[in-house]
């Protein structure tokens, strides 16, 4: 996180400024006003006699950029544009270089300096924004998303802040789209790509804005396929599950959890060789979820798989070792096998984990085994 900027400025103090200073004449100074200088060492070991404008702007900068509602701040921007002139591309050039560099705290304290020298620094407001992105997404990259979250919020009001400086700027929509599509923020990505296209005279770049305007559309419709999928499944309408849910596997081939769906909803029907099918397809891309092999082994039992259905049970077991609908199934598999014993001790581990449960009763009830 930041520090706060209590601390940051902890090491500034503020003085007189001297009467010989180089310059002095000709800039705007109020001499009611004491100056601020950043120490590098202790008060004691400051010298009066080193002190120089470059020592002062440093420190008005610091300043705006970290309390930027100082009692002094209109005061500390004229007189920076009056020692530097220049100081603008200076700042715009060194603050670039940092950030590619990836010493993004400097960047981020350069464009903040920067952006409150001038509110209405346009390029100072989306060079913050996008220091603040990419110091997220560095964050991301090591699993730190606490970080990461902290970063990418920050970017968002930076953006935000751009836009009030320009809300008609082509660049700052597409910088802003691009942010929020790697959020999956779909809506605001949509919102600031269109918005680009209209403004935009680059071709090129409006090309790209429409092909990624496209995907992100396609994207919207295979969740709307999925969702509905999931819902039709479970209130029943298997058949209609299907067929959604098939329509997405024909763009999204390599989705694990569409594949379980398939099965899920071909199981539900008693459509056991289709739901085997769409099982080992949702392994085969990556599930490593216990309700995948016990769904599968389900499918197995039905066909009279018997040993394989075991392994798949077995599988699910060692991943939700008190899953008891994996141990029911369990001990169904076991009367199929004709050996009641090994299916009441099933049934028996299912009502320790959970005595009310109903199906465990049932069976023990029907293998003649009481409670």
């Amino acid at each position: 996180m930041k520090e706060d900027p209590s601390d940051i400025l902890d090491n500034i103090v503020y003085i007189s400024i001297p009467d010989d200073l180089e310059g002095l004449q000709d800039l705007p100074i109020d001499p009611s006003v004491l100056l601020p200088v950043e120490l590098q060492g202790s008060p004691e070991d400051f010298n009066l006699q080193e002190l120089s404008w470059v020592m002062i702007v440093s420190a008005m900068l610091r300043i705006l950029a970290y309390n930027p509602a100082h009692e002094h701040a209109d005061y500390y921007r004229t007189l920076i544009k009056a020692v530097k002139p220049d100081i603008r591309e200076e700042l715009l050039e060194a603050g670039v270089i940092k950030a590619r560099n990836k010493d993004f705290p400097l960047a981020e304290e350069i464009f903040l300096s920067l952006r409150n020298l001038d509110e209405n620094d346009l390029a100072a407001a989306v060079n913050l924004a996008l220091s603040y992105e990419e110091h997220g997404e560095a964050y991301e990259k090591i699993d730190k998303e606490d970080l990461a979250d902290y970063y990418f919020n920050l970017a968002f009001e930076a953006y935000k802040q751009a836009l009030e400086v320009d809300s008609d700027n082509p660049d700052v929509h597409m910088c802003a789209g691009t942010f929020f599509l790697k959020r999956r923020n779909f809506e605001k990505a949509l919102l600031h790509l269109e918005r680009f296209v209209d403004l935009a005279e680059d071709s090129k770049k409006r090309r790209q804005a429409l092909d990624m305007i496209t995907r992100i559309k396609s994207r919207t419709r295979q969740d709307v396929l999925f969702t509905e999928a999931y819902d039709f499944i479970k209130m029943g309408k298997e058949r209609e599950g299907i067929q959604r849910i098939e329509e997405f596997l024909q763009e999204n081939p390599g989705i694990w959890n569409a594949w379980f769906l398939l099965g899920w909803a071909h199981r539900r029907l008693g459509q056991y060789q289709e739901g085997r099918k769409a099982f080992y397809k949702a392994l085969e891309y990556g599930s490593v979820e216990a309700d995948t092999h016990n769904e599968l082994a389900i499918c197995l039992l039905e066909l009279g798989e018997y040993s394989e259905s075991k392994k798949e049970l077995e599988k699910a077991l060692r991943i939700e070792p008190e899953n008891t609908k994996i141990i029911s199934n369990m001990g169904i598999l076991a009367i199929k096998q004709e050996n009641p014993d090994l299916a009441a001790g099933f049934f028996r581990t299912v009502l320790d984990l959970n005595p009310d449960d109903e199906i465990a009763k049932k069976y023990l009830e029907f293998l003649g085994f009481p409670e």
